[in-house]
């Protein structure tokens, strides 16, 4: 089984990463999606959720192989400690493993110049430059849901569904039509008015 990890905060948005863990953690994808944080306590999250995480960054091997990693936003990027996320991010992208990063999480990695040499989207430009004052990425900037550019993928927190479609295309779990099928179910539902 290839390992997706997800990392989570106290308040991390349990919707943003929800379609796509399920469609990842089916038995056929070969895929299992597990959890990370800043230690092994129990996280909560924004609807109430409570987590326990199955890695902690205080005793995470970097000789553990995994797939990507996603990184839900929510309340808990404003805390400051939740910052040591960017070890790992860093060593993702050094080795090719792909970072999904959605909501405010666009903006602690726009603050530590993640996004400046590659396409990406946030919540708004405005909304970026304010919650990231390091951040130096204007010119790649992209007014979309979600935005794939090489190893990262980032989406504003209303694009759940195309953060999960960028995502499950990336690591090849659906493609083409089949993959716009599961878009178009989850996005138009079953009755088509």
């Amino acid at each position: 089984m290839k390992k997706v990890l997800v990392f989570i905060t106290d308040g991390f948005a349990d919707w943003e990463a929800s379609y796509v863990t399920a469609e990842l953690n089916k038995p056929e994808t070969e895929f299992q999606v597990q959890t990370i944080a800043i230690d092994k306590n129990p996280k909560v999250s924004m609807g109430g959720l409570t987590v326990l995480p199955d890695y902690s960054l205080q005793d995470f091997s970097f000789k553990l192989e995994f797939a990507m990693l996603i990184i839900p936003g929510g309340t808990g990027w404003r805390e400051e400690k939740n910052h040591q996320v960017k070890k790992l991010v860093n060593f993702c992208l050094e080795n090719n493993i792909p970072v999904a990063a959605i909501c405010d999480t666009t903006t602690f990695l726009g603050n530590y110049g993640f996004l400046d040499h590659h396409k990406h989207t946030g919540n708004s430009l405005p909304y970026l430059k304010e919650g990231a004052p390091n951040y130096r990425g204007d010119e790649k900037y992209i007014d979309e849901q979600s935005v794939s550019d090489g190893c990262l993928i980032t989406a504003n927190g209303s694009g759940a569904l195309e953060f999960s479609r960028d995502i499950l295309n990336k690591l090849e779990v659906l493609k083409g039509k089949e993959l716009e099928e599961w878009y178009d179910l989850f996005k138009n539902g079953f009755i088509k008015r």
